[in-house]
């Protein structure tokens, strides 16, 4: 790794979204090539935010918010997984597949960023979500994934039960709508530049190229 310092990225994301783990793990890549470290912060962003408590069927979902068929939905999944198995990801999508309501999560991800653990945090809900099909928005199950990277169980558990990190997630939300965030994933480097949706790790790279050469620019008098 290099001793450069590492670029700020600020993700607005969903854990319900597919192409949120794709265009990190794409990231992922960029940086690898790179060689060059990252500061990640995961900033909440609710695609459904209306979705009630017991979620919907993925198949359901998707044909009324997108009038997609069950062929071109079976198609969109087919393609998904195999993209995600270039990238190391585990998409597991079935018939009973369902989005739920991802408010709680994003609350247990406020606060295990004050802990430093929001990173592995996030990318372990990704894992649930995805690969195990665990319903994320069940508070049993987000305390044993907070649990599984290394949070205190009973304070993630105070968390959800008592809706501590709700105003802060709600003004965080709010924070990235308000400058036009309508769609993730979105990525901000140094605080800077947009890049929205899944870009691939050519253009990642490309956006980190930038950065660092503006690092190494002499200041102007």
């Amino acid at each position: 790794m290099s001793e450069t310092q590492p670029i700020q990225i600020d993700i607005i994301s969903d854990v319900m979204c597919p192409w949120c783990i794709i265009g990190f793990r794409q990231l992922e890549q960029a940086l690898g090539a790179l060689d060059t470290g990252a500061f990640i912060r995961w900033h909440p962003f609710e695609l459904n935010p209306d979705m009630p408590p017991e979620g919907q069927n993925l198949r359901e979902h998707i044909a009324e918010k997108y009038g997609a068929t069950p062929e071109q939905s079976a198609q969109n999944r087919a393609q998904m997984q195999q993209i995600g198995t270039e990238l190391g990801i585990d998409f597991q999508f079935s018939d009973d597949s369902r989005i739920v309501n991802t408010f709680a999560a994003h609350q247990l991800l406020d606060w295990a960023q004050s802990k430093g653990l929001q990173h592995p945090l996030k990318l372990a809900l990704f894992d649930a979500h995805f690969t195990q099909q665990r319903d994320v928005s069940q508070h049993d199950v987000l305390k044993e994934v907070a649990s599984s990277v290394g949070l205190d169980s009973a304070e993630a558990q105070n968390v959800l039960d008592q809706s501590t990190h709700a105003a802060e997630t709600r003004a965080r939300q709010t924070f990235w709508t308000e400058r036009g965030i309508s769609g993730v994933p979105a990525m901000v480097f140094e605080g800077k530049y947009l890049l929205t949706g899944a870009q691939g790790a050519q253009n990642y790279a490309q956006m980190l190229q930038k950065v660092l050469a503006e690092r190494s620019e002499p200041a102007k008098p």
